[in-house]
């Protein structure tokens, strides 16, 4: 987990979509090109924007995916996995486990 983490710490991390882009990669084994391509079309915007910190900050805002500083009614920790593993299409282990657990 510490080369995801400093991959997407690499590409601004959760101030753009460096962690998502990282994710895909992970989960469909996709080329960096493809994996922007892909979070790109999810997010319903161009690639080049994906590189945007205050367009990510605002879209992530809008989509409830977290923030850097997150303030008051902003989802936070496993509702945000949970989104992102919804918007992506992609599973992840701990939404997962915790889905199990709680019997979602």
């Amino acid at each position: 987990m510490e080369a995801a983490h400093e991959l997407s710490a690499g590409m601004c991390g959760i101030r753009s979509t460096g962690d998502m882009v990282l994710r895909v990669q992970l989960a469909k084994g996709y080329k960096i090109d493809r994996a922007k391509a892909y979070v790109a079309e999810k997010l319903g915007v161009p690639v080049e924007d994906l590189a945007d910190p205050l367009m990510m900050s605002e879209l992530r805002e809008k989509h409830g995916l977290g923030m850097m500083q997150p303030t008051d009614n902003v989802p936070i920790n496993m509702e945000v996995k949970m989104r992102i593993a919804e918007i992506l299409d992609l599973p992840i282990n701990s939404v997962e486990r915790f889905k199990k657990r709680a019997h979602l």
